[in-house]
């Protein structure tokens, strides 16, 4: 039979730690969050630590004491967005994609991505740090990687039929063209980021429906990435 004082103590030590943990994690992520607005209201270059314990309240020490540097804090936010594009993608996976209408299929998948980029606060500066910053740069990659790979799977649910090098070249023009918009869409007014959001449905229905139908002998000439 277990000794009930030795029960007592280890139960009181993990309520002791419980708290701490949360502690930890609402920490972190005033951090974030602090990091974000920053970045919107002053850049990536005159971004610094200081000024994020500053906003804070804290010493830097006690900062570092949850990231070592300055990108680490941006690795958790570029992180965090890819986390969300990941889940919004399987959303779109899980859906009977095989017996969507093309129309159906972007309007849903531009939807999915409307929301993903205007959930993250700063995005224009991230995604510049994510291409500038050598360290971050793994993450702007992977998050490439991650769109057209999704987009090919999905190109060949809905029965497209071209190469695997010309699907990837088509999955790279959803991403750059969709991007590019997106970023555009989240900082407009209501009225003209509708407007915005549907030119972009439009560009990429109009770009998939060219080469929905493409004959793979067709397209085999296409080099590969």
């Amino acid at each position: 039979m277990p000794d009930p004082r030795r029960t007592s103590k280890k139960e009181s030590l993990n309520l002791r730690r419980t708290p701490q943990q949360r502690r930890a994690q609402v920490r972190k992520q005033a951090i974030l969050d602090i990091t974000a607005r920053l970045l919107e209201e002053v850049g990536i270059d005159n971004l610094t630590t200081l000024m994020i314990a500053d906003e804070l309240k804290i010493s830097v020490g006690s900062l570092y004491h949850y990231f070592p540097n300055k990108h680490a804090i941006l690795n958790r936010l570029g992180t965090t967005w890819l986390d969300e594009m990941t889940t919004a993608l399987a959303a779109i996976e899980r859906m009977n994609v095989e017996q969507m209408e093309l129309t159906e299929f972007v309007d849903e998948i531009i939807d999915q991505l409307v929301v993903v980029y205007r959930n993250q606060r700063a995005l224009l500066p991230l995604a510049q740090a994510l291409c500038a910053i050598p360290e971050l740069r793994h993450l702007d990659a992977e998050h490439d990687d991650l769109i057209i790979s999704k987009m090919i799977s999905l190109f060949l649910r809905l029965g497209f039929r071209a190469t695997e090098n010309e699907l990837n070249r088509l999955g790279r023009a959803f991403l750059e063209l969709s991007h590019v918009l997106l970023i555009v869409v989240v900082e407009q007014r209501p009225r003209r980021s509708e407007r915005t959001c549907a030119d972009l449905k439009l560009m990429v229905l109009t770009l998939l429906r060219s080469h929905q139908d493409d004959d793979p002998h067709t397209t085999q000439a296409v080099e590969a990435p």
